[in-house]
């Protein structure tokens, strides 16, 4: 049906007709320029006609989410591969893939997503596409999924109304499925140490059974029972006591026989238990002297020798944190990528003490911990006293060529081709490096080099473009060419740097003759195993480290791998620990710790060679050429950090453990690194609510004016972060302010509250499995109403989507109607110039006039001879009409 914009355009007819009649010699009822007239007043009028789209536009929208993934990834290249090959020639089908984010598809593959998996955001999936839409085309949706959305679709439920753009349904999910989740583990928050208290989780089920359940704390199992769910739910208590102040992981799994959806099967809860203030001393010594120091002073000191137990959990209710002579590597990565939001917005103190074990020796270089320290671990080249000649046996085997999550773009073997070409320029001019990749056999990449001249930059080009090929790394092989290469080094150090997959390390055979001939050399050796210790070649990679009494350092996340080489090589050749004794001489930095002035002992018996920060203090510099830090210290954030980089324990101790003042010393440097009370008069408290985390700061009047000078700040991170996130307050009440944070997919929450100088901590707190597994039944109701509202319908034959009816549109035709009226009168104008003689029809006479014949003309006669002319008859007549009129 044709609709008109402007209807009001046909009153020109009869204004037409009257211009018409009152100006006749306009020649207005000529048929040219009535047509011409005519197109006018519809151009005005702009009709609309209906018409059908050619092509067809489908947008496949896959939910990738946890929850469905298991169901539909496997029917997924069938149905795509179906539509591909059913589309017609002018129809474009297009590849959505979501769960938390949203990616389109170029062509059919696996989709990256950035974001969260463990949820499944249809509502934003659907205003992206729509927003993405070609408007000159008809589109239609297909939503993949398994219908339970986690967030809000009023939003999107209205804009698919809006812009008329259907949205068909399939729906994929096991039918009348048995499953069983967790649905809560409830403990209470905090609890004091010593005193026992509940765990209760909360089992739902849509079949009665007995399924079993188990109760972890921090990774250990310590519990089990049995869920009797019956009329869809049941509940599971253990007894718990946590016999020292910090916070724990609590874990509940369930196995049931049968289960739709394992992935809910389990949820997880911190509890902390709070003491007083307490100092983590992980130490290399069972006996510190420095422990019994410091409980003297009525400090709660936890003793750790055993540092791969550490968690996050740990620094929970800790004031201040000491690592003493414990390397980098012997240290769990989730604990040391925590401490610098522990000491940077969490306010807690940090202490690294020296010893062969640590600061540069200890491979913290270019660790999280190396920009808390006050000093510098990277020795200068002219303060080298022996230079090195390293190998590195490279893994390229096919397993190097895998993609590495959170770093687009990258393999395995370019983040450690990466690593190998930072390890070479950290190196210095008179160093000198190999380097071989290993599959089944070893290949020379560089072959022995002395790294001086310009030769530095051509090597590391080279090393980044190794490339994986074969099978499984030949560790044999690789150390055997090492080996023989580095035999011919001049070099006074000579190491080995293995990188191999702890997951496929093959042909070892005779490994351990080629190790104990580098040992009887004074040769080094050690390995950077890619994966854990939980992999099937793990224990092969440890004993080559322990044969060749060097050190192992598993790592599971490649993009650190850079890190990882750097921190080896600075430990190795850009590291120095002095076992001579040094003077010492006293700075006037010490004043800022400690009023009274310390009667130092007159030297040390070695020290870890380091370099004062240009914004940190000294309390004390060596006495000799270096002029290097022994005691330095400087504020981090709201933290303190302090480096002592002579032994205090153990070996090359002896002159400062005899120092009469040596309890004093421990005493002052201790007591100022712990974090400092906040004063009374004010409370955090917070209530996980879902997803959502509801954080409430009370105050007395007393804190009016500071916060009117220094408002309070909110700072999180999630999980391991480095960096914290500031929070905005709202101010809901006198004494009160409040704010909420969106947990979710956050597997662990920490955070603080900082006012100026201070700072008040709180978690570990997790959400829970979430929304994800919660099932929802009302969300695939929903969707199906949207669906239908829209115009979709339940897609069961996916090919038949392309034999939709179109969307049938009004589209306007004004723009033809101008055209076809500037060549009406185009034409109208020629006709009046080159036949203007010719009589026009005359719509008011009722007929045309007679159409004058056309005779060939006669061959004309001399001048003289020519008759005259006859009148024509129009003169004969005006004749006798002028006789008449005289008589």
């Amino acid at each position: 049906m044709i609709q008109f914009s402007h209807p009001e355009a046909f009153l020109m007819i009869p204004l037409w007709g009257v211009a018409a009649w009152m100006l006749p010699r306009a020649g207005l009822w000529k048929p040219l320029r009535i047509l011409t007239g005519l197109l006018l007043m519809l151009a005005w009028a702009n009709p609309h006609v209906p018409r059908q789209s050619r092509g067809l536009d489908v947008w496949m929208l896959v939910d990738r989410s946890s929850s469905a993934s298991d169901w539909i990834e496997p029917r997924l290249p069938e149905m795509e591969s179906l539509l591909e090959q059913s589309r017609g020639r002018h129809d474009r089908l297009f590849f959505v893939d979501f769960a938390e984010d949203v990616i389109v598809r170029e062509t059919i593959s696996e989709a990256i997503l950035s974001g969260r998996m463990d949820a499944t955001h249809i509502g934003g999936a659907l205003q992206y596409t729509l927003s993405r839409l070609d408007p000159g085309r008809h589109s239609r949706l297909l939503m993949v999924t398994d219908g339970y959305s986690t967030d809000p679709l009023e939003d999107a439920a209205l804009r698919l109304s809006r812009e008329n753009v259907p949205m068909d349904l399939r729906l994929i999910a096991p039918i009348d499925a048995t499953d069983f989740r967790v649905d809560e583990l409830r403990a209470p928050n905090p609890v004091r140490p010593g005193e026992a208290f509940i765990l209760e989780a909360r089992i739902f089920g849509n079949a009665d059974a007995d399924v079993p359940a188990e109760l972890w704390r921090d990774g250990q199992r310590v519990g089990r029972g049995v869920a009797a769910v019956r009329r869809g739910r049941a509940t599971v208590r253990w007894s718990e006591v946590l016999p020292r102040p910090g916070a724990v992981e609590y874990e509940v799994r369930i196995h049931p026989e049968t289960d739709a959806w394992p992935g809910n099967n389990r949820q997880t809860q911190w509890v902390e238990a709070r003491g007083g203030r307490r100092l983590l001393l992980v130490t290399a010594y069972p006996d510190d002297p420095m422990a019994p120091v410091l409980r003297a002073q009525g400090v709660d000191v936890e003793l750790v020798t055993e540092p791969s137990r550490l968690r996050p959990g740990h620094l929970t209710g800790t004031a201040a944190v000491v690592i003493h002579n414990v390397p980098a590597y012997d240290l769990p990565n989730p604990f040391i990528d925590a401490l610098p939001f522990y000491v940077r917005e969490q306010g807690g103190g940090l202490a690294m003490i020296g010893g062969r074990a640590s600061f540069g020796a200890g491979a913290y270089y270019q660790s999280p911990v190396d920009d808390l320290l006050p000093v510098s671990m990277e020795l200068k080249e002219e303060h080298r006293r022996l230079s090195v000649a390293m190998a590195i046996i490279m893994d390229r085997s096919g397993s190097m060529a895998a993609g590495v999550p959170g770093a687009p773009g990258m393999t395995k073997m370019g983040l450690a081709n990466e690593g190998a070409a930072q390890a070479i320029e950290l190196m210095g001019d008179r160093d000198a490096v190999t380097v071989f990749a290993v599959d089944t056999s070893p290949h020379v990449i560089i072959p022995l080099t002395t790294l001086g001249g310009d030769n530095r930059d051509q090597i590391t080009d080279i090393v980044r473009r190794i490339q994986s090929y074969g099978g499984g790394i030949y560790v044999y092989e690789g150390l055997k060419a090492g080996w023989e290469e580095l035999q011919k080094a001049e070099q006074g150090q000579r190491h080995i740097i293995l990188f191999s997959d702890a997951a496929d390390s093959e042909r070892p055979q005779g490994y351990e003759r080629i190790v104990d001939d580098m040992l009887a050399n004074q040769a080094s050796l050690s390995v950077i195993a890619l994966g854990n210790e939980r992999d099937r070649h793990a224990d092969l990679l440890k004993e080559i480290a322990a044969r060749g009494q060097g050190r192992i350092m598993f790592n599971d996340d490649a993009a650190t791998l850079p890190s990882i080489f750097a921190q080896e090589t600075v430990a190795l050749s850009r590291s120095a620990f002095l076992d001579e004794p040094v003077p010492t001489r006293a700075a006037a930095g010490w004043r800022e710790l400690a009023a009274a002035q310390l009667d130092w002992p007159a030297q040390v018996d070695g020290y870890n060679l380091s370099y004062l920060r240009p914004e940190a203090t000294a309390g004390l510099l060596s006495a000799d050429e270096y002029e290097a830090p022994l005691v330095a210290h400087w504020t981090r954030g709201t933290g303190r950090v302090l480096a002592i980089t002579f032994p205090t324990a153990g070996e090359y101790s002896e002159t400062v453990r005899g120092w009469p003042q040596y309890a004093d010393f421990v005493r002052t440097v201790f007591g100022w690194i712990l974090r400092p009370e906040m004063p009374p008069g004010l409370a955090l408290r917070h209530e996980r609510v879902g997803e959502t985390l509801n954080v409430e700061l009370l105050y007395d009047e007393s804190w009016e004016d500071t916060f009117a000078q220094t408002p309070p700040r909110l700072m999180t991170a999630a999980g391991e972060a480095h960096e914290g996130r500031e929070h905005v307050w709202r101010r809901i009440a006198p004494g009160t302010f409040q704010t909420r944070l969106d947990m979710g997919g956050t597997p662990m929450l920490r955070g603080a509250l900082q006012v100026g100088n201070r700072a008040m901590p709180f978690g570990p707190l997790t959400a829970g499995a979430g929304a994800e597994w919660r099932f929802n039944p009302a969300m695939p109701r929903a969707l199906r109403q949207m669906s239908e509202v829209s115009g979709g319908v339940n897609r069961i034959d996916l090919a038949s989507i392309w034999e939709a009816p179109r969307r049938v549109e009004l589209r306007g035709i004004r723009d033809w109607l101008l055209v076809a009226t500037l060549l009406v009168f185009l034409a109208e104008a020629l006709w009046t110039r080159l036949d203007g003689q010719r009589p026009s029809i005359d719509f008011r006479a009722g007929k045309p006039p007679k159409r004058p014949r056309f005779r060939k003309p006669k061959a004309e006669k001399p001048e003289a001879a020519q008759e005259p002319e006859p009148p024509s008859p129009e003169v004969q007549r005006r004749t006798v009409f002028d006789q008449a009129k005289r008589r």
